[in-house]
């Protein structure tokens, strides 16, 4: 084992002893090399890349003393960064998908500004939502991903996935009511062969 691997089992072990300095040394030592690799998956946005880094090291705070680590915090960060930045490109191009919505039903055309008043809707219905509840809704309504796809992704219980989803799917009712005839049009066009 080198000395740069000896110095990262340390700080590893002192992270899950919750030792802050190890948190400091760990963070750094790789938020750099792990904005430019987040970068370069992310077609070079900073921003993101950033955001995708802080948001990989807040989590490994907070699992800190559970995580799955055996051999390499190198590898691990590394892998973190990389699944944190595929859902950021995935959730990009699902939300492009659905804010080009263009319907039409038979001779009928929904007019673009009814779809357009329901986008707006729903993205404010969505903000509302609790942030735990609106990534699961997301992750299962835009993203399709099972229960079981959701719950091993956030590291959950199914029973909290369902819990949050029906939490969800309340208030997002609550919220759409008057576009109820427009989205069941949508959803029977949607499941057209």
């Amino acid at each position: 084992m080198s000395v740069l691997e000896s110095q990262n089992q340390d700080l590893l072990l002192g992270l899950q002893q919750g030792d802050q300095q190890a948190f400091d040394a760990l963070f750094r030592a790789w938020y750099a090399p792990l904005c430019r690799y987040a970068a370069r998956l992310l077609d070079g946005d900073m921003d993101d890349a950033e955001d995708v880094v802080q948001q990989t090291f807040i989590k490994l705070w907070e699992q800190r003393e559970t995580l799955p680590i055996q051999f390499s915090i190198k590898a691990y960060l590394y892998k973190m960064v990389h699944n944190r930045s595929l859902n950021r490109l995935r959730d990009a191009q699902t939300r492009r998908r659905h804010s080009e919505i263009s319907v039409s039903f038979g001779n009928e055309t929904v007019p673009p500004a009814e779809v357009s008043d329901l986008q707006t809707r729903l993205q404010k219905a969505l903000e509302q939502l609790p942030t735990e509840c609106r990534r699961i809704f997301e992750l299962s309504r835009f993203e399709e991903l099972k229960y079981r796809e959701i719950a091993d992704q956030l590291n959950i219980s199914i029973k909290t996935v369902e819990t949050q989803m029906g939490k969800a799917l309340r208030l997002m009712r609550v919220h759409l009511a008057e576009f109820l005839s427009l989205i069941m049009c949508l959803f029977w066009i949607n499941k057209l062969p």
